[in-house]
């Protein structure tokens, strides 16, 4: 193994994965859902930088090549999972985060079974620009569950000190939460269609890929 700076960025963002949901075993929230948004935004920044320096300084490595699908996939499993168990969005989000979740495993899966000739599946233009706006929505859902916790609430309403605090307070008061309310309404219609298209966008590289892969899935070779 060879460790270089983009390796070493690229092993810091799979020891981050797990770390988003850590986040929320010893965090209250909203400030698990503030450490987590700030871990996942900084280690999604690093998908791109790692790749750069390793391009730029002629430091690609085999190592590299193996840990950087492996940290995008737990990114974004891990992150999907924790958003599904606290999102007041859940129920919405639970299907283009299974279509997520069974292409990344499916895809897996082939690269796995057709071992040395798995360079027929190498990453695309498109599949990275799926990885791009699943890390996008993901890191537009955390920062709504920010607004949603910050505020005391939810898609279904409001707690009772919210309301104390409108009844009771001034014009300028009730400006600020107004404004507060709507980014987290915002926030959360647009990760939600984000992870939508970010659904659509992975399910057709999933079938591109399978495509690719069917002339090595016929019985006899």
């Amino acid at each position: 193994m060879k460790w270089n700076l983009p390796n070493i960025l690229t092993v810091i963002r799979l020891a981050a994965a797990p770390a988003v949901a850590v986040m929320f075993l010893y965090f209250t929230r909203p400030y698990a859902d503030w450490f987590a948004l700030i871990l996942f935004v900084s280690a999604a920044a690093t998908d791109w930088i790692d790749g750069y320096l390793a391009r730029a300084w002629k430091q690609e490595t085999k190592l590299g090549a193996m840990l950087d699908p492996i940290a995008d996939k737990a990114m974004v499993v891990i992150a999907l999972m924790v958003i599904i168990g606290f999102s007041s969005w859940s129920p919405t989000l639970v299907l283009p985060a299974t279509v997520i979740l069974f292409r990344e495993v499916f895809v897996s899966g082939l690269r796995e079974y057709l071992g040395d000739t798995a360079g027929t599946l190498k990453v695309t233009k498109l599949a990275k620009w799926k990885t791009t706006l699943q890390m996008t929505a993901i890191a537009v859902l955390f920062s709504q569950g920010v607004f949603e916790h910050y505020l005391g609430m939810t898609i279904y309403g409001m707690d009772d000190a919210l309301v104390a605090a409108i009844l009771n307070g001034t014009e300028e008061d009730i400006l600020g939460l107004a404004w507060k309310a709507m980014a987290m309404e915002w926030s959360g219609l647009i990760g939600h269609w984000l992870l939508w298209g970010a659904a659509a966008l992975t399910a057709i590289t999933g079938w591109d890929y399978l495509m690719k892969a069917m002339p090595f899935l016929k019985e006899g070779r």
